[in-house]
């Protein structure tokens, strides 16, 4: 999914870089309304595994491989805003230190793997919880399906990119099928990363999941009867 350099001619890109900065202020404002003294520290941690993860490739098929996206898993986590925040900075590191992306690129690699699948990926999730039972078992089946749906949403709209800017003499619908169908295998991949992921924090710590705490019961204090 990483875009890199002279793959979208320079006006296509810049565009995306112009919408990619304007997103990134726009996130920098509403994360405001979701960091707390819970959700800040799993910010950092957030954006170290989704670093991580997008270190791994996983086999799909015909030798291609896959590595998890993480926008849905982010904004599940720690809010859509942050989300979008985690992801950009994990893209601005890997283009700077590890050209895994041009930089050239970055904008529209943000506005693919970090915005896209943010409001594909936790629209969905929420949207699924408003239907399905408030329990557990929902939240992390709500959270495979926004995750399986984001990455061909974010293949999708890099076809379109490419239908404004691609460079390259391979046609339109030969990168549509190819870049679609591979990531709706990838999407299963990042649907079970982030459903085990989501799954086990909320085992543990239901009150750090940000898009789940409506399903949280308040922790309680017990205290047993001391006998004189």
């Amino acid at each position: 999914m990483h875009v890199p350099d002279g793959f979208i001619d320079a006006p296509v890109s810049a565009g995306a870089g112009v919408v990619a900065v304007a997103g990134v202020a726009l996130a920098l404002r509403g994360a405001r309304r979701e960091l707390d003294d819970r959700t800040a520290p799993l910010a950092g941690l957030t954006a170290a595994f989704v670093f991580a993860a997008q270190m791994l490739n996983f086999p799909v098929a015909a030798g291609t491989s896959g590595h998890l996206l993480g926008g849905t898993l982010a904004a599940i986590l720690v809010g859509p805003w942050t989300g979008v925040l985690c992801v950009s900075v994990v893209l601005l590191v890997q283009g700077l230190l590890f050209a895994d992306g041009g930089l050239t690129a970055l904008g529209v690699n943000i506005v693919n793997m970090a915005f896209v699948t943010v409001l594909v990926g936790y629209g969905l999730f929420r949207l699924l919880l408003r239907v399905l039972p408030r329990t557990r078992a929902a939240a992390v089946g709500a959270a495979f399906a926004g995750a399986v749906v984001s990455v061909p949403a974010a293949a999708v709209v890099f076809t379109g990119i490419y239908a404004l800017g691609g460079t390259t003499d391979v046609s339109i619908g030969k990168v549509a099928a190819a870049m679609i169908g591979v990531h709706v295998l990838i999407g299963i991949g990042e649907a079970l990363i982030t459903a085990l992921t989501v799954s086990s924090v909320l085992a543990v710590r239901p009150d750090l999941v940000y898009g789940a705490r409506g399903l949280a019961k308040p922790l309680e204090l017990r205290a047993e009867p001391v006998s004189v």
